[in-house]
């Protein structure tokens, strides 16, 4: 397994280095996300398919999330292509100033390294040693494919949501975004649950480390990266509007909007 995570690690390092210069050369910053979309769902894979486990678990789990990776890293980047710099990088880039380059260099290193631990979960389910596949496998694709077809339609709502010019200036507020101020982080945190439900085993207590991915991916998107830089973002141009939706909406779980 030292060898397996070391080529792991160091696949995502030169990944999100590439991601950097991407995004230097380009100057979009939503680049960024796909190329770690891409290389997170790569590495998972890879971690899976190097696990030794038993036919077919560790083909079933590599596919989970390679079609994650595929997905995600396709939408992402078609968004970065077409659409204005990502306000998150942006802010961060005026932050650091002078030193922005080197800055961001370090942060996507981070990156990298958080993304070790989904790929030891990839690696935990894989390997799981219950032989043929059972109920806990069936559990674990139900929450993949239930939590992809909730972040593909979310993000698909947003799509039509921004493609209609008398939307500008106004927050959306329709469809699974009326349950959710951010319905795609929660389906996109959802979607890590699947590989603790097929690695867990009482007899095997390593197996509890699958769940560091549903815990750090809720950690990153709710309270680091993903919901409060997009909020400050959201509070800052279009104050009004996005006071209301708050006092409506969830932040984070989804539940009936209030009023």
């Amino acid at each position: 397994m030292t060898a397996l995570a070391l080529s792991v690690a160091v696949f995502l390092s030169l990944a999100m280095a590439g991601g950097w210069a991407i995004a230097q050369s380009t100057g979009r910053s939503g680049y960024i996300d796909a190329v770690w979309s891409a290389a997170t769902g790569a590495a998972c894979a890879w971690a899976a398919l190097g696990s030794g486990g038993e036919a077919p678990r560790p083909y079933l789990v590599a596919g989970m999330a390679a079609l994650w990776g595929a997905r995600l890293a396709y939408y992402v980047g078609r968004r970065a292509a077409h659409g204005p710099d990502d306000p998150r990088y942006a802010a961060l880039k005026a932050e650091w100033g002078a030193n922005a380059g080197r800055q961001l260099f370090i942060f996507l290193q981070i990156q990298a390294a958080a993304a070790l631990p989904l790929a030891l979960a990839a690696y935990l389910a894989a390997s799981s040693p219950r032989g043929a596949l059972g109920m806990q496998d069936v559990l674990g694709i139900a929450i993949f494919v239930a939590a992809l077809a909730g972040e593909s339609i979310a993000d698909r709502q947003m799509h039509a949501f921004r493609a209609n010019a008398a939307n500008r200036g106004k927050v959306c507020d329709t469809g699974l975004w009326s349950w959710s101020r951010h319905p795609n982080y929660f389906f996109e945190w959802m979607g890590w649950l699947a590989y603790p439900a097929i690695a867990l085993s009482l007899d095997r207590p390593a197996s509890f480390l699958a769940f560091g991915a549903p815990v750090l991916m809720y950690i990153l998107l709710a309270k680091v990266s993903g919901v409060p830089p997009l909020e400050a973002h959201m509070k800052r141009s279009r104050p009004q509007a996005f006071a209301a939706y708050a006092a409506r909406v969830s932040e984070f779980w989804p539940r009936p909007p209030r009023g």
